[in-house]
Formats: structure tokens, sequence, C-alpha cells
């Protein structure tokens, strides 16, 4: 999985006002936990989040503080200004290269099925699916190939054998099927 940079200051838990002035000052308040860790707070610019929060990709975030501390970690969950979509708090989940990590990975459909072919339409109904894995072994995306997909059918999670890899959103969770159109049905 890549790998992104960001630099963070440390801060102090303070109430509402400072909150609100370092959101002033262009910083989100952020987060960093995660096992055996305690919690660590700190602000990171928010033009240089906007790398990590405004893409469909999954990233491996390798955090720099100005203490000097290093941890490598995962967007974990964000909470969002309901009017100016600019984030207000971020949490990050520390990763370590023994325990597993759950994260939503990037679905990348690839080939030309053969009921599109036929006059279906092909329909996406996931973008991300979760995965646990090791982080030497997280991919930076999954790959379906819908070359085989007949008018009717489907692919769901289930399907999906991703080696190292365990697909933890539910089995039953479509991922793309091929639906019959008014010209697939004249035929």
């Amino acid at each position: 999985m890549q790998h992104i940079e960001l630099k963070g200051q440390i801060r102090q838990a303070g109430n509402k006002a400072c909150v609100k002035a370092l959101r002033r000052q262009g910083l989100v308040p952020c987060n960093l936990y995660g096992n055996g860790l305690e919690n660590v707070l700190f602000t990171v610019n928010a033009q240089d989040l906007k790398a990590v929060t405004n893409t469909p990709a999954s990233y491996i975030v390798d955090l720099t503080l100005d203490n000097g501390e290093k941890y490598e970690a995962i967007l974990h969950e964000a909470q969002w200004h309901p009017v100016t979509d600019e984030a207000l708090h971020i949490d990050f989940l520390a990763v370590s290269a023994d325990k597993p990590v759950v994260i939503a990975v990037p679905v990348k459909i690839v080939g030309h099925s053969e009921g599109v072919k036929l006059g279906g339409k092909l329909m996406v109904s996931v973008r991300k699916l979760k995965i646990s894995a090791l982080p030497a072994n997280l991919p930076d995306d999954i790959t379906v190939d819908v070359t085989s997909l007949q008018i009717g059918k489907r692919i769901v999670a289930g399907d999906l054998e991703i080696e190292n890899v365990n697909v933890v959103s539910p089995k039953a969770t479509i991922i793309c099927s091929v639906k019959a159109t008014r010209a697939s049905k004249g035929e």
C-alpha cells in the first residue's frame, strides 16, 4: 500500500474556544490512538490533509510530529462541517507491522463484460471494500475482472479470493452486476 507523509504539531487538550482558534488558523485537530499507545493530540495543516481525505485511494500515513516522534497510521474516522465540507476533526489509528489492519480499499473494475457486449448494462454497486491484512500485504486496490459476467449475473464480496488478505465486508455485498436493458431484451 502507498505511503503518504504528514507533518503535525503537538497540541494540548482544550475547550471549544481553543479548538475553534486552531481551525481559524487553518489547522485541523487530530487524535492518534492505537493498541498500547497513549492518545496523542496534534494538529495538521488543512491543505496538507486534503492529500489524504480528498482522494478515493487509501494510504498508510507516515506521521512526523514536531517533537520528533514518528508513527505509521491509517485514517480511521473524519468529522466534516455539514455546510462547508471542511474537516473538523480526524482520528488516526496507529498500525504495527505484526498486527492486521482493517481498512477500506478501492475496487477497480477491469475487463469488458460478455453481458455488456450483448446489450446489458454494467452496474457498479460498491466503490470500496473493507479488508484485513498485515500492513506489508495491504493492496493499493482490489481488482475485479468482469470479463465473464453475463446478463443477470453479479459478483459479490464472497467471490473474491485475495492472497494474504481477508475480505471483512459482508460476503453478500454486491460489487457489480450486469442488468438487462431494452436492447438486450429485444434480441
